[in-house]
């Protein structure tokens, strides 16, 4: 099994609860040069422009993956686990039942007819949850709303 996936931990790890190379430099230390900015990261290492892009192309993909590994989860548990996980990161889901429907933000599935004026042009339920990633729309949700008989 992998290491980082054991639940057995080294004596240095039970007694700070860090992994050995992430003791050296612990939360809310400043390291030497930069008193200014704690943790921001490493003293010496520049990004260049090509590695940042990298970055961010992999961030995109793992983020597909989870999203894509999300719709087949079997397990109730999964998915919350993936969703949570992506929620750490700035990617939050998008559930809007009982909101107005917004074709800008919303794709339409179905519709369910009703007698209430007042729920026309609502999301009845969510058929597929839909993703943020910050303030950006990565996938709509697929939306059942109520329209007038």
């Amino acid at each position: 099994m992998n290491a980082w996936f054991r639940k057995d931990k080294t004596d240095a790890e039970e007694s700070t609860g860090q992994i050995p190379a992430a003791r050296e430099h612990t939360a809310g230390t400043v390291p030497a040069g930069n008193a200014s900015k704690p943790d921001v990261e490493p003293v010496g290492v520049a990004v260049s422009p090509i590695d940042h892009e990298q970055a961010l192309a992999d961030r995109q993909a793992l983020i597909q993956l989870c999203l894509y590994a999300m719709d087949r989860a079997r397990s109730g548990g999964v998915v919350e686990r993936i969703e949570q996980g992506l929620a750490g990161i700035g990617v939050h889901a998008l559930r809007p039942d009982g909101q107005r429907f917004d074709p800008t933000l919303h794709e339409a599935g179905g519709a369910v007819p009703t007698e209430d004026a007042g729920l026309e042009g609502t999301v009845a339920e969510t058929e597929v949850v839909g993703f943020l990633d910050h303030d950006r729309l990565l996938r709509a949700p697929i939306v059942t709303v109520y329209t007038r008989r």
